[in-house]
């Protein structure tokens, strides 16, 4: 790591030369992140307290670089069609207020001021019509009464609508305006739930998620397109709130898993995406994010729980502390119980061996460092529990049940809401050993098999969640 740092400080003269074309990168820190070789659950941070300005610092005629955050300068144009080379700092604006249900926020500018409580408060939760097609389908496969019954009654419980690829963004806009009309018809505004996820080099540590865009490949930028098509669907519905899970698995790999190379390689990138994401979320308003903190499996053994929230904490920080980032989700697609009756025996040796042990050891931390301790759980998938073979086993567990249904009557202040993050039904990843996004977890003997592709529909599967649901559907 440091011989490669030497190595990048002596090339970098020869870049800082030249000038940056109009939308190229002009500057941003490079954040150095190394992982302890000999300490598999533990995270060493060095930072260069100045940064390191990545390629040229100056642009082309007719654009100006522009800060976007900390790790990320961007050559925009000027809007005179001046000379570039300049250096200048996104600012807020005041614009006229609009008012959402209960609460008033700004149009999208970044100036606005969040409710102090729980987001879910007041506001009812929108149900995506894409999950409820695939479930009233999946029903209409089932020969046994009751089991379909109770299988149409999941079209009815509301769950987080995953953009993992851009052409997915636009159905944002069709649910927006259609929760916006809801809204409007019933005089209870609406929240639409999403998660952010599609980071270049996605799932570093594994290969069952990867997505469409590669570091390589122009992969930041083309986030940054993502995420700005996001923001113009969500900016066309002040009237409508957001609840965005960010990233799942990103932040947690860079904590535990930067001796994988993939990860290592990615782990600037991914915090500049991070980053950007959140920034341009908060700027809307109406838009709550929580960061995704894996699960009491992974960042919860104690070993861990420093390096997490120093690693959260400085990416909030580094983005100017938005107001609209609320918190932490944990669990997202895993099968945790949020409250375990007994520790289940694969978590011999964690003491926080269930989601809610997992909070209260990381919350304090969190806290005491600055950064906002709020949390949502997912428990779509975790009805039924000491059916793993081991903690790290993720990927269509067999003999998995839906669990506690969405609710903000949590019975604990830190957890603004228990949610279904994860589609039931939708597949974590193949058996196929012979395909292109195999990963091993997928072909274990507690996985769920035959299993088709990441994220298309596993029937047998969706059959067992709602047959053992836990409370019974």
């Amino acid at each position: 790591m440091f011989t490669s740092l030497l190595a990048l400080v002596a090339i970098l003269p020869a870049f800082v030369k030249a000038q940056s074309p109009i939308w190229g990168q002009c500057g941003g820190k490079l954040s150095l992140l190394a992982s302890t070789m000999n300490a598999p659950y533990s995270l060493r941070h060095l930072q260069a307290k100045d940064g390191f300005l990545a390629g040229p610092t100056t642009c082309a005629s007719g654009s100006t670089c522009t800060v976007s955050n900390p790790y990320y300068s961007q050559c925009l144009p000027s809007s005179a069609g001046g000379g570039g080379g300049g250096t200048t700092t996104v600012g807020t604006t005041t614009t006229p207020t609009t008012t959402i249900g209960t609460t008033t926020a700004s149009a999208p500018t970044g100036s606005q001021t969040p409710d102090a409580g729980n987001p879910y408060l007041g506001h009812n939760i929108y149900l995506t019509p894409f999950y409820a097609a695939e479930v009233t389908a999946a029903a209409a496969n089932i020969t046994d009464a009751t089991t379909k019954a109770k299988a149409l009654s999941v079209a009815k419980i509301p769950t987080f609508t995953w953009f993992d690829t851009v052409a997915k963004v636009p159905d944002l806009g069709t649910y927006l305006a259609d929760a916006s009309a809801q809204g409007k018809s019933s005089g209870t505004p609406m929240i639409v739930q999403i998660i952010v996820y599609d980071l270049p080099d996605r799932d570093c540590a594994a290969a069952a998620s990867n997505g469409e865009f590669s570091i390589a490949n122009n992969g930041q930028a083309n986030y940054f397109n993502y995420i700005d098509q996001l923001v113009a669907q969500i900016q066309k519905f002040p009237d409508v709130r957001v609840v965005a899970i960010i990233e799942p698995d990103s932040l947690a790999n860079l904590v535990t898993n930067l001796s994988v190379q993939k990860c290592a390689n990615a782990q600037t990138t991914y915090l500049a995406c991070v980053t950007y994401a959140i920034q341009q979320l908060n700027k809307l308003g109406n838009v709550y994010s929580y960061l995704d903190a894996g699960h009491a499996g992974w960042l919860g053994w104690p070993a861990n729980l420093s390096p997490a929230a120093q690693l959260f904490t400085s990416l909030y920080k580094n983005a100017g502390s938005p107001s609209f980032v609320r918190g932490l989700a944990t669990n997202v697609a895993n099968y945790n119980a949020l409250q375990a009756a007994t520790p289940d025996p694969i978590t011999q040796g964690n003491p926080n061996y269930d989601e809610i042990h997992y909070i209260n050891a990381l919350g304090p931390v969190l806290s005491s460092a600055g950064f906002p301790a709020h949390f949502i759980v997912d428990q779509g998938r975790s009805g039924v529990q000491n059916i793993r073979q081991q903690w790290g086993d993720w990927c269509n567990v067999k003999g998995s049940g839906f669990g506690q249904r969405p609710t903000i009557n949590t019975g604990f202040s830190a957890i603004d809401a228990v949610v279904w993050a994860k589609p039931g039904g939708e597949c974590d990843g193949t058996s196929n050993s012979s395909a292109a996004r195999f990963d091993f977890h997928c072909a274990l003997a507690d996985a769920d098999q035959p299993a088709p592709e990441a994220g298309t529909w596993f029937q047998e599967f969706f059959v067992t969640l709602v047959t053992k649901a836990n409370p019974p559907l």
